[in-house]
């Protein structure tokens, strides 16, 4: 018989713990960017800077340490300036290209 596991008793998951090189990262980004969703992004930028170090980004970027928090904790819409400057400490570019067709 299986076990039935209740979802109270799974273990956090927290995306930080496997973004360890910047080909993980750029793959999180770019999947996350594709979802089109600013609060997702916001909260994305924030798993890579947990991953990275709080306080190394914080620094980086000339943002405070808590506004950083608050501005990429879930559920935020961070202005692109602070995405930017958060990019660039994190040594990662936003690219633009067209969007391919649906194919259906």
């Amino acid at each position: 018989m299986t076990k039935k596991i209740k979802v109270s008793e799974l273990a956090d998951f927290d995306a930080a713990e496997y973004l360890t090189t910047d080909e993980d990262v750029a793959a999180y980004l770019t999947t996350v960017i594709q979802e089109n969703d600013a609060a997702l992004l916001a909260a994305a930028l924030g798993d890579i800077a947990r991953s990275r170090g709080m306080t190394q980004v914080a620094k980086d970027s000339g943002i405070t340490r808590e506004a950083l928090y608050k501005a990429l904790r879930p559920g935020s819409e961070p202005r692109l300036d602070t995405v930017m400057r958060v990019c660039v400490a994190l040594g990662v570019e936003l690219v633009v290209q067209p969007k391919r067709a649906a194919v259906g």
